[in-house]
């Protein structure tokens, strides 16, 4: 695949009024709806096509990755413990926070490491594991405090390789159970934009979402960006939590889960998906407009999008949007003029670091079903 150029939009497409007439009963139901649930003990639930268009998801429709029950926790008695290889523990409430470090403010799109585990599923049974569309991905501006400053103030010592995280949401996946938690390299977390936030949208942070304050940890994997944190561990090595050591790593078909099995996950590859129209819809014939979205989790910015309407015999530029924040997703829009009949639409993005995307989902199958970047398609007819 060559560099290839935005091409001009299209004449004539249809506006959102005229799309949403033309939403079938399955998908103006869908609309109507907040999130897709998966499971409601612990709580999964993924944004709908109609909101993974909007560049700010709102907090009600931003995906919901739980591995336990919701813990309340008042904002009031809330406490941070910071130890580990640090020269001075810390213990901070909220105000504390607050008051002690600079706020700062990213924009940044969280995703699942089972983001689009579907296709995935597809391909072979990934028993176990929920079935997430191309919805499990929202983006959401963060504010908070950097972790660097918090780790700095600490005095986080020169032997210190990871830092770990610890919530109080008890998973009982895990054998036995235990509360979530997880770690980062420490050149990750010293850098500009990992946050310790409590504020999403410009709204104290949700409970369902990690309030009153999570990591936010900007183009690594969900997971990394622990909710509800109340500790942090300055080590020398990886977090030897359940979620670190066993559930999110990148196994090789035939191996089992087992404590450092396999590729230990953090930051995400390049990947897009097409969100309108979806899989086994009907359109009208004629002019239409595809839309999706694209992100890169290396601190690449995504350089472009191709769409193939034929299944991947041909492909054409598509609009992007203009760029905002590094570490967000880019959408991007292809006005087309389909034929009647049946269509497969395929997506492919690059990034500035020259990431794209693998062909085929069979080629990333996983017996986890984690980072499905391969080239997203879906099946329409026009009539």
């Amino acid at each position: 695949m060559g560099v290839y150029e935005c091409r001009e939009v299209s004449p004539e497409v249809p506006d959102e009024d005229t799309r949403l007439q033309s939403m079938t009963e399955e998908e103006r139901t869908m609309a109507e709806a907040p999130l897709i649930v998966h499971e409601d003990e612990p709580f999964n639930a993924e944004t709908p096509p109609h909101r993974l268009g909007d560049h700010i998801t709102e907090p009600g429709s931003f995906y919901v990755r739980g591995h336990g029950p919701v813990p309340r926790v008042d904002s009031d008695q809330w406490e941070l413990v910071v130890d580990g290889m640090v020269r001075t523990s810390l213990r901070l409430g909220l105000d504390g926070l607050q008051s002690r470090f600079a706020g700062h403010t990213v924009e940044a799109t969280l995703q699942c490491a089972g983001n689009r585990r579907a296709e995935l599923m597809a391909v072979r049974d990934i028993p176990g594991e929920a079935p997430w569309d191309v919805g499990a991905i929202s983006t959401a501006r963060w504010t908070g405090v950097r972790l660097r400053d918090v780790l700095d103030d600490a005095g986080i010592t020169d032997e210190a390789t990871h830092v770990a995280f610890d919530a109080p949401d008890l998973a009982s996946e895990a054998d036995p159970p235990q509360a979530f938690g997880g770690s980062i390299d420490r050149t990750k977390a010293m850098s500009d934009d990992v946050l310790l936030a409590w504020s999403m949208n410009d709204a104290p942070l949700p409970a369902v979402h990690g309030g009153p304050v999570r990591v936010v940890v900007p183009g690594y994997i969900g997971a990394r960006s622990v909710k509800w944190v109340q500790r942090i561990t300055a080590q020398d090595g990886p977090s030897d939590n359940h979620f670190q050591r066993v559930a999110y790593r990148m196994l090789a078909p035939g191996q089992e889960p087992g404590a450092d099995v396999g590729v230990e996950l953090d930051a995400t590859a390049v990947t897009s998906a097409i969100v309108l129209p979806t899989d086994r819809s009907a359109v009208h014939a004629g002019w239409t407009t595809i839309r999706g979205y694209a992100v890169s989790g290396h601190g690449e910015r995504i350089l472009a999008v191709e769409v193939s309407v034929d299944g991947g015999s041909t492909w054409r530029s598509a609009d992007l949007e203009t760029e905002s924040a590094l570490w967000s997703w880019r959408h991007w829009t292809l006005a087309t003029e389909l034929t009647p009949g049946a269509h497969t639409i395929v997506v492919r993005a690059r990034d500035t670091g020259g990431g794209q995307q693998p062909a085929d989902s069979a080629d990333v199958w996983n017996p986890k079903g984690y980072m499905n970047t391969a080239r997203h398609a879906v099946h329409i007819t026009a009539e």
